[in-house]
This record gives structure tokens, sequence and C-alpha cells, in this order.
């Protein structure tokens, strides 16, 4: 288990008992304010898959870019990262599993492939999810 040496941020929500089904998610910041639904249900809001994707694909871009800038490589204005988050049965229970499909136009693919395999030793959620979920990560 990893142990923080310093904490940098906290992200505080509060979440109704609806959960998935119904509830409601506020930060105690009021910035993230969202309903919430079963996947694929007939809810309005998102579902966890949907901000889990959210949530590691913005941290994956940092974590490109702070690769990038270790590499000395300029990285396109369009760097895009499509993350796609699985529910399924695992067993008895409720899985996970997760794509990562990073787009750095223009890039030779081997400068692309390094920054890839860079972010994903150092992003928070690639270390959480290590060796507990199927991962698949792709330079597109």
């Amino acid at each position: 288990m990893t142990r923080l040496d310093k904490v940098l941020y906290t992200g505080k929500t509060h979440t109704s008992a609806g959960g998935r089904d119904g509830g409601t998610a506020r930060s105690d910041d009021g910035r993230l304010d969202i309903r919430l639904s079963t996947p694929g249900g007939a809810g309005t809001g998102t579902n966890p898959e949907q901000l889990f994707a959210a949530g590691w694909s913005a941290c994956f871009i940092g974590a490109i870019k702070k690769a990038a800038a270790k590499r000395k490589i300029a990285l396109p204005a369009d760097l895009a990262v499509d993350a796609e988050i699985d529910l399924g049965m695992a067993g008895e229970g409720y899985g996970l599993q997760a794509r990562l499909n990073v787009s750095l136009p223009g890039l030779p693919r081997e400068d692309a492939e390094a920054l890839v395999g860079d972010a994903h030793q150092t992003c928070p959620y690639s270390k959480a999810t290590r060796g507990n979920i199927g991962v698949a990560i792709s330079v597109v």
C-alpha cells in the first residue's frame, strides 16, 4: 500500500442515499454538483464509471505533460485521452476494467509510446488500479 509523505490536495464530496440510482453528489466547494443515475438507465445524471473515466483521463493528460517536459518533447495542442471504463461481473460480484486510448497527433510513434509509458508509471489513477483491474492503454 502506498503511503503519502505529503498530502497535496483532498477532494471532498457528499453523495446522497440514492447513490448511483437517483442520488446526487456535491463537492465541499460547490464546483461539482451532479445528479447520478445507473449506467444505461433512464435517469438524467451521470454514473460513477463516467466520473472515473473523466478523472483518470484528465489525470493521465497531466502525467503525459510532466513526462513531455522531462523529455523536452512539445505536445500537440489536440492531445486527447478517450477513457472507457467497463462495469461487469467478476465471479459473484461486480468488477471494472479500463481502456485508455491516447491521441498524440503529429508525434513520432516512438515518442508517443514513451510518453504514454512514462505517464502510466506516474499517474496516480494508473498506480491505484495497477494489479487490481484489467487495463489496456493504446496510442491511437
